[in-house]
């Protein structure tokens, strides 16, 4: 008797558009703008992407080779996202807001040959033609409204979207490869260091989907109208270009616009029912909430990622949009992924990032590297391994994990006694006062729940005597007055004395880096 089997599917990524535009056809992925938003199906930007693939090959792409976007959140960017991936070409994303200089060098390593380019770039296009001799070819996409100026250069051609697909455009075969093959590459953003690439498979970002499907993730559905104002250069857009097409989603892009009005216009004339991004765009959207009377009545989830979110914000966040804040932790390195706090949690407290769905692993051990001996309820330093965590970096030889395949998040952490997650700080944010250390992330929990205080950071400032001594920054929350007094006296008897801050400085605006995280760098520099 022969043994049965089962077919075999590669989990390639062009599965995803394929079923949103066979079952959810009709569909919408919509573009916020100034003006009238754009529109289009599933079906009908299923085939503008597959002959985009076809226009792709026209300018000789082939298999593994990398084309580059430097684009907003988009239809457009979706477009030349599922057309470069469906083909086997690796999609890097770009972050337009980073130097010309340090764009350059990612782009030479990656050795991208096409660029694809939102409106309104155009300087910064023509600084990275004269420095990156790879490109021979710029895409410039269409966003509905934008302006639509054109890079002045010889070094290569320049194509409008709609013109490489009227001369070029042809229906391309999809898949047909393996599915551990390169997918896309992001470079992280350089707050844990030197921005490093890291390489999606298809295979693993497939499985993140998954992840990101279950129930107790984000549990998007057919039913939902999703607002992506995460950059999808951002970590994959925290992987909701992939999601929201595997669930039939509606997919909400902002395009470049995330102020809090254009949010709340998008959120209210969408129906928005689930939304993402860092929790500096949502305190945007409640200010101008606040000012207008405005609501926002659809508006079921906000996922927050990015870095930890003041309780007091969060619960802000909760009582005036009337919905449910989930908190989450991730890397670039994690697909981004790797833990959610579930939307049925009835008492979330924004300290805690969740729990891993299943496919990602977390460890905690002591600075050398040995796991503890209890991993609940200790704190350590936090290790993960998955499969859609990183296993080395793009271009280097060595792997970025242990023997064990457990790779190094240089975050400390504590897991609860029911799983959940705690970041409790960056070992390079730790500051050693007097030999000791002090961990900054206990003092802005602290001082993050006072509801007056809308953002906090603390950083180290060099002291003659005890080496570093803590920094407390503080942007109030619009209106608002907070004396020195008030905040030492919500952090004495909480933590020690001698982490108590020898300085109290309050900001208009907290710096931000360019994925929206609190720029402690800056922050350094400024105040250490």
């Amino acid at each position: 008797m022969l043994p049965g089997s089962m077919q075999p599917y590669a989990l390639t990524l062009d599965k995803f558009i394929d079923h949103a535009a066979k079952w959810h056809g009709d569909t919408e992925i919509v573009t916020g703008g100034q003006g009238d938003s754009q529109r289009i199906g599933y079906a009908a930007l299923r085939d503008r992407a597959n002959r985009l693939s076809g226009a792709l090959i026209a300018l000789g792409l082939a298999r593994g080779d990398h084309l580059a976007t430097l684009a907003w959140n988009s239809q457009a960017h979706i477009e030349i996202w599922y057309g470069a991936m469906g083909m086997g070409v690796v999609c890097h994303t770009l972050n337009p807001r980073l130097a010309p200089a340090h764009l350059a060098a990612m782009i030479d390593q990656a050795q991208d040959r096409v660029l694809a380019v939102s409106p309104g770039l155009a300087p910064l296009v023509e600084d990275l033609l004269a420095r990156c001799p790879s490109i021979a070819h710029v895409i410039l996409l269409d966003e509905g409204g934008a302006p639509a100026d054109r890079p002045v250069t010889t070094r290569a051609r320049i194509w409008d979207c709609d013109e490489l697909l009227a001369q070029h455009g042809a229906a391309a075969a999809w898949g047909g490869f393996d599915e551990h093959a390169p997918a896309g590459l992001c470079f992280t953003s350089g707050t844990t260091g030197r921005p490093k690439g890291v390489t999606y498979t298809h295979r693993s970002n497939y499985l993140h989907t998954l992840h990101m499907l279950s129930a107790d993730v984000i549990g998007v559905t057919a039913r939902d109208a999703v607002l992506v104002a995460v950059p999808m250069f951002h970590a994959n857009g925290w992987g909701f270009a992939f999601a929201g097409p595997a669930a039939g989603a509606k997919l909400v892009l902002p395009g470049r616009h995330q102020d809090g009005a254009s949010l709340a216009r998008l959120i209210d004339e969408e129906g928005i029912t689930v939304a993402a991004g860092v929790a500096t765009v949502w305190l945007g959207l409640v200010d101008h909430l606040e000012q207008t009377g405005g609501t926002t009545p659809s508006l079921q989830r906000i996922l927050l990622g990015g870095s930890p979110v003041p309780q007091a914000l969060m619960d802000r966040l909760e009582q005036r949009l009337g919905c449910v804040v989930q908190t989450s932790w991730g890397m670039t390195e994690l697909s981004p992924v790797g833990t959610v706090t579930p939307a049925n949690v009835p008492c979330r407290v924004s300290a805690k990032s969740g729990r891993p769905p299943m496919g990602v692993d977390l460890r905690l051990t002591d600075e050398a590297g040995r796991p503890l001996t209890e991993q609940r309820d200790g704190e350590g330093r936090l290790w993960v391994r998955g499969a859609s965590a990183v296993e080395r970096y793009f271009d280097h030889i060595e792997p970025a994990t242990d023997a064990d395949g457990w790779f190094d998040t240089g975050d400390l952490a504590r897991i609860d006694a029911d799983g959940n997650l705690s970041i409790t700080g960056r070992a390079k944010d730790l500051i050693k006062s007097g030999g000791e250390w002090i961990n900054p992330g206990e003092i802005e929990a602290i001082v993050g729940a006072l509801p007056d205080v809308a953002l906090v950071a603390v950083v180290g400032r060099a002291h003659p005597k005890w080496g570093e001594r803590p920094v407390l920054v503080v942007e109030p929350r619009q209106g608002a007055t907070l004396s020195d007094d008030a905040l030492i006296d919500a952090l004495r008897g909480r933590i020690a004395s001698w982490w108590l801050p020898d300085a109290i400085i309050r900001v208009a605006a907290m710096p931000l880096a360019l994925t929206g995280k609190i720029d402690k760098m800056r922050l350094r520099a400024e105040h250490g």
